[in-house]
């Protein structure tokens, strides 16, 4: 695993516990070389944004059971593969991200002004 820093280069803060997110399923968007989809970007998802992805093939909203996964609904907290992010955010559809529960490795997909432009948490 890669060492656990937002794109800030501080500790990462978890992003969500309820229901358990990040690849490794510590709560964080951790990543490491398994990783291939970068799940990095810790957002809290919206009704559309699980609409666009639904559209693209990545079903959140569904519980899958076989994989401990309840399905995901708005107002959740989740690490989402950064070129998913980017996707969403190209068509409109990008829900809010949390900097400081983002992994800087998202940062070699997405730029940080992009994430800075859907930031819940910037003071």
């Amino acid at each position: 695993m890669d060492d656990s820093l937002n794109v800030y280069d501080e500790p990462l803060i978890p992003c969500g516990t309820d229901p358990v997110t990040g690849y490794y399923r510590d709560g964080c968007c951790n990543t490491g070389a398994g990783d291939h989809g970068s799940h990095t970007v810790c957002v809290e998802v919206t009704q559309e944004f699980l609409e666009f992805s639904r559209s693209r093939g990545n079903d959140l909203m569904t519980p899958a059971p076989q994989f401990g996964f309840a399905g995901l609904s708005p107002g959740d907290n989740w690490c989402l593969c950064a070129a998913r992010w980017l996707e969403a955010c190209h068509n409109g559809k990008a829900p809010k991200v949390y900097l400081t529960r983002t992994h800087k490795r998202a940062l070699e997909i997405v730029p940080l002004e992009k994430l800075k432009q859907h930031a819940a948490d910037i003071n």
